[in-house]
């Protein structure tokens, strides 16, 4: 039995060994893609170090596309997708892991900088669905890019080498904070008061907000960056330093953006290890999904089907109607994480549907709040074929929901996907603090998702 029950149990010697391995690659890969363009940049790097080839240079060129062939597709640098061409005609369908690499963060707006009674500071804006209140007093770094007017793009990464100095959100000391303390949690901590520190050194000859001078000239010769440039920044404030083991048996891993690269890590890795599949196969990792999948690198984008429409075409020609057989015949996992049973929480959650930490990996048939509004609500048959799979070989699996009814909620790109008429359902790994700064999820989860994904590339 392999529904409900706990995976730890199946593992020991060589299977454990290789579990461990693959997490030990996995808290590698998040500790060093905490944003959309970390994910991006370091799955092509893996990506072609296992033989997968530029799809624009492809396409570019009029190269044909043939069985066995694997290729990738970038979308502005915050969004990829992976394919591994099947043997069986592209109008027959693809099998597709469908995850997102953004994660809640906090953004620095485009005129940020200021100086308050001599400390220098970033203004904020919070991205997707945070508890302020979480984002105080921690050691964040700042990651992003800085386009230049002529063109030139500056990476910044402050604050993840142990050399470098990490900036931070203050907070009012608890003898000071009655009045604080008497606020909803929701506005302890107002969204303009996420406010960054960046400094506190001022520039000797300066009279005039010479702390913020200083933190100018450090951007300057460090960076070639003048205050103008970040009007075309995209600059993210995340938790500084890696993933770490957690649990006194290291049996978990606690670190920044399980939700949702914990899903797209597994799913990318098990597009590299599938060979001559018989179906199509794709690894497709979207970003703006923590704020609804739109913009041009959101599912909600008409991305995907062009990149649909160009493989036809490197096939033999490319019509509308290819392009809709094409969607219509496919399958999908959704692969995003779910809520895990929390015992310190219990009263938010119906235990016999949500999923238990180390259960292995979760079956969600439908998200949404409010009566399923918004949800995808897969079809049953579907889950049965899927079942069949999971159970013919040996990976754990547990179904489960977001919550107690109008508890709570939320939405994944399922139902986007939907629309193409395919067959979709989230599947992913529990995870508990999730949208926090620092979220935990189970090592043998992450595993047996993988084997999911694997197994479900190569047989559903």
């Amino acid at each position: 039995m392999y529904y409900r029950t706990n995976a730890w149990k199946s593992y020991e010697d060589q299977g454990m060994d290789k579990l461990m391995s693959f997490c030990d690659e996995y808290r590698k890969f998040i500790s060093e893609s905490k944003t959309e363009r970390e994910c991006v940049t370091n799955t092509i790097k893996i990506a072609q170090e296992n033989g997968f080839k530029d799809l624009k240079e492809l396409i570019k060129n009029k190269t044909p596309l043939k069985a066995g062939d694997k290729v990738y597709i970038t979308n502005y640098d915050r969004q990829i997708t992976l394919f591994v061409i099947g043997k069986k005609p592209l109008e027959e369908g693809m099998r597709i892991l469908g995850a997102h690499i953004d994660s809640p963060r906090i953004d620095i707006k485009q005129n940020p900088l200021y100086e308050a009674d001599n400390i220098a500071l970033m203004d904020t804006h919070y991205y997707g669905g945070i508890k302020k209140y979480q984002w105080v007093t921690l050691q964040l770094a700042l990651h992003g890019v800085v386009y230049k007017k002529d063109g030139t793009k500056i990476t910044i990464n402050i604050g993840e080498d142990p050399n470098d100095p990490v900036v931070g959100i203050s907070d009012i000391l608890p003898h000071l904070g009655q009045t604080q303390a008497e606020k909803k949690a929701s506005n302890v901590i107002e969204g303009e008061d996420l406010d960054v520190m960046v400094g506190n050194m001022p520039i000797r000859d300066e009279d005039k907000d010479a702390v913020k001078a200083n933190v100018l000239n450090i951007l300057k010769t460090k960076y070639d960056i003048e205050e103008e440039d970040l009007v075309s920044a995209e600059l993210e404030v995340v938790p500084a330093g890696p993933a770490r083991d957690y649990g006194l048996d290291n049996s978990m891993i606690i670190g920044y953006g399980h939700d949702d690269r914990v899903c797209a890590y597994t799913s990318f890795r098990a597009l590299l290890d599938v060979e001559a599949p018989e179906y199509t196969t794709c690894a497709m990792l979207v970003d703006k999904e923590e704020i609804g999948s739109v913009s041009a690198t959101g599912m909600d984008s008409m991305h995907f089907e062009n990149v649909v429409a160009e493989l036809l075409e490197l096939q033999g020609g490319a019509t509308m109607l290819r392009v809709r057989h094409a969607l219509e015949n496919s399958k999908m996992l959704s692969s995003d994480v779910s809520a895990a049973f929390d015992p310190l929480y219990p009263s938010v959650f119906e235990k016999k549907n949500t999923a238990i930490l180390g259960y292995g990996l979760c079956l969600t048939k439908y998200t949404g709040s409010r009566g399923k509004a918004g949800a995808n609500d897969a079809n049953p048959d579907y889950i049965a074929s899927l079942r069949n799979i999971l159970d013919n070989n040996k990976i754990h699996y547990q179904s489960c929901e977001l919550g107690k009814v109008d508890q709570g909620g939320g939405g994944t790109i399922a139902y986007l996907c939907a629309r193409y008429n395919m067959e979709v359902i989230d599947a992913g790994v529990a995870v508990i603090s999730m949208h926090s700064p620092n979220e935990v999820v189970s090592k043998v989860d992450v595993y047996e998702a993988y084997r999911f994904y694997r197994t479900f590339l190569e047989q559903a």
